[in-house]
């Protein structure tokens, strides 16, 4: 005999659960782990935005202060170089990701499964390796005069072979990568280059095997050469997955934290033009302890990216979603 949904299950030992309350218990400590920490932060938050708020003077030194804290931040002019930081060091090694992950993604697929298993992990590697640990070893690499880098320029520019194309390192040296304006920004958007780009060429690879293999055997027959299979057979058909993929991009860039503040030991570095808005924003509520501040510098943030997603979305999306192939 079948039981019916809204009859309760047998009773078995000491419990006896109804298949409606069923699903809920075994969702409860999930469901309480994220109301805890997910869902009351986030309320929290927004009501903080409204409030001045130190917090090591207790919560009955929260202060409602309206849109203040809103007008605060975007009246302030370290967060728009905070913020112009962050655009530049995203377009440096967002761009950059992407223009080396295409085409390095279409060398992966043209190599056999042994060989694209192996290199598809190795590209993959840095994406899981800790950012900490990452900036740190990069850190060490930066040095002036102990760095790998600019001793293997100096090794460069003494050798036989490639001296005359490194003339120019003995003047420059030390190369301050960290210390110099005009570097640090490259040299964090290198170490963000370095980490993202293998996931994205996973992501392309991935992209590129579903594409059916007879269209490029009917280019080939054509008379179509390996740039125009890439151009107009590949290309085209990658580009919900390049949507993805700099969409991802979009709000990684935004969000950028752990790799400048490691390399800049949380100073910005020289002329601040090494702090991102996050690091900034960081630094507002713990250090400055203005917690109010730090909050609607957050929705700022958030609102920033959703606009950008939202533009991304309705200038691209569309097309990139597309599949007229």
């Amino acid at each position: 005999m079948e039981l019916s949904k809204d009859e309760p299950t047998p009773k078995r030992g000491f419990f006896r659960l109804s298949r409606k309350a069923a699903p809920y218990l075994f969702l409860a400590p999930y469901l309480l782990l994220f109301l805890v920490f997910g869902l009351f932060p986030l309320l929290f938050s927004i009501y903080l935005s409204f409030h001045s708020w130190n917090p090591v003077e207790g919560l009955e030194a929260m202060e409602y202060v309206g849109f203040e804290n809103f007008k605060t931040a975007l009246t302030d002019p370290w967060m728009w170089t905070a913020l112009k930081n962050t655009v530049f060091m995203g377009l440096y090694a967002g761009l950059s990701q992407h223009l080396i992950a295409i085409p390095a993604a279409c060398v992966l697929v043209s190599f056999g499964g042994r060989i694209r298993h192996v290199l598809t992990s190795a590209y993959f590697l840095p994406y899981i390796t800790s950012g900490i640990a990452v900036s740190l070893i990069f850190f060490q690499m930066y040095a002036p005069q102990s760095g790998i880098i600019n001793q293997t320029l100096l090794l460069l520019a003494d050798s036989k072979w490639a001296g005359w194309a490194f003339t120019w390192v003995h003047d420059a040296m030390p190369i301050r990568w960290l210390e110099d304006v005009a570097l640090i920004q490259p040299s964090i958007s290198f170490v963000v280059f370095w980490k993202f780009t293998g996931f994205n060429i996973v992501l392309y690879s991935t992209g590129l095997m579903t594409i059916p293999k007879d269209l490029y055997e009917a280019a080939r027959i054509d008379g179509a050469g390996a740039f125009k299979r890439f151009w107009h057979i590949s290309l085209p058909l990658l580009r919900p997955f390049i949507f993805f993929a700099v969409t991802l991009t979009l709000i990684g860039q935004l969000q950028l934290f752990e790799e400048p503040y490691v390399l800049t030991r949380g100073l910005g570095g020289p002329s601040q033009s090494g702090l991102t808005i996050t690091a900034y924003l960081m630094r507002i509520g713990w250090e400055w302890y203005e917690m109010g501040t730090a909050s609607a510098l957050a929705w700022l943030l958030f609102l920033l990216i959703s606009v950008l997603t939202a533009l991304q979305f309705i200038f691209f999306g569309k097309k990139g979603l597309r599949n007229d192939h």
